[in-house]
């Protein structure tokens, strides 16, 4: 059965995201997409746009044609996002890609929204499985300074989300202990 090489640079950094999306996926390295741009576009999802001098770094994963088929679904395609081939720097083991002048470059699929290129919000659910996803790829080697330069710009540490779950557990606790109350007088 043939494979594919997938280029996740959105939420799907986030190993164990893919691990659920994906049961059969093959984590085999980093890589980078020169001349491309990461945003958050008006969806409030990541998106890329090509962009010259910029770059977008992701996590490389092996997908068969089931797996494939399954992330085509959560990624909306074709509504939401298009399927494209692209070229991408490779790092990794030996068993991909070739090298040319000292880079190894791989053909990976890459989820491009093509009709929402300008920038926008993102999702407030976004935020937390891009901060997942951005622990993730540090591990696995993605820039810090990367992270910092494209990623952080759209979306905040966890410790700037407001976080209203606490007071909205207090609230019905409370609400749920007052109604008992009321009812055994």
């Amino acid at each position: 059965m043939a494979s594919t090489l997938y280029f996740a640079y959105g939420s799907n950094l986030w190993r164990s995201q893919m691990d659920r999306r994906c049961p059969d996926n093959k984590f085999v390295g980093t890589a980078r997409l020169p001349d491309w741009r990461w945003i958050i576009n008006t969806r409030g999802y990541a998106t890329v746009v090509p962009s010259e001098g910029d770059e977008v770094w992701a996590l490389l994963y092996e997908l068969n044609q089931a797996d494939e088929e399954k992330l085509d679904g959560y990624e909306g395609v074709p509504t939401s996002y298009v399927k494209q081939i692209l070229p991408v720097e490779y790092f990794g083991g030996h068993g991909y890609g070739k090298v040319h002048q000292g880079t190894r470059t791989v053909e990976a699929l890459v989820y491009v929204d093509i009709e929402r290129t300008t920038e926008g919000p993102p999702k407030r659910e976004y935020i937390f499985r891009m901060n997942s996803a951005i622990a993730d790829a540090l591990i696995a080697g993605v820039p810090k300074a990367y992270i910092e330069k494209y990623l952080r710009p759209f979306i905040p540490t966890d410790d700037k989300i407001p976080n209203d779950a606490e007071d909205r557990v207090r609230d019905t606790i409370e609400s749920t202990i007052g109604r008992l109350n009321s009812g055994s007088t």
